[in-house]
């Protein structure tokens, strides 16, 4: 793969890598850095990608780990205006619902349902099996229908 369809290649996962980011860091400036720290070990990494075709999914896995690898690093304190701000009014009630779930469950949630990737898929990029997916994704949507009820 040469420079102009890595970046293209890049370009064209940016959203899904800024949410999927998002969803495990929660803060701006951590989001941003896991993902430009995630695009330049993905381009020095790029001579172990095996299919071409699988370039988003090798890349999110990239970013999930430099994701954690940030987590782990940090204590974690955010400001309280960072995480109640969103960039849509529509829907703020889900967000905060869905920032509420636990870290290993809100990943799955994003991936599926914001992303649109499939269980295998996110079995794949979490390298989990498909039954802990589903069930992730049942929990999940448990919580969510709880702390929604009211709403």
């Amino acid at each position: 793969m040469d420079k102009d369809k890595f970046v293209n290649k890049v370009l064209e996962a940016e959203t899904t890598m800024y949410r999927v980011a998002k969803s495990i860091l929660i803060c701006d400036c951590d989001t941003e850095d896991a993902v430009q720290d995630a695009i330049l070990k993905a381009y020095t990494k790029l001579s172990t990608l095996r299919k071409e075709q699988y370039f988003k999914t090798w890349l999110i896995r990239i970013l999930i780990n430099e994701c954690y690898k940030k987590k782990r690093s940090q204590t974690v304190t955010v400001p309280i205006e960072e995480y109640m701000k969103v960039s849509y009014d529509n829907g703020r009630e889900l967000y905060e619902a869905i920032m509420k779930l636990p870290s290993h469950i809100r990943i799955t949630i994003v991936l599926h349902y914001i992303e649109g990737y499939s269980v295998e898929e996110i079995g794949r990029i979490l390298k989990i099996p498909a039954g802990t997916v589903k069930s992730r994704m049942h929990n999940g949507r448990k919580l969510l229908k709880e702390e929604l009820k009211d709403e």
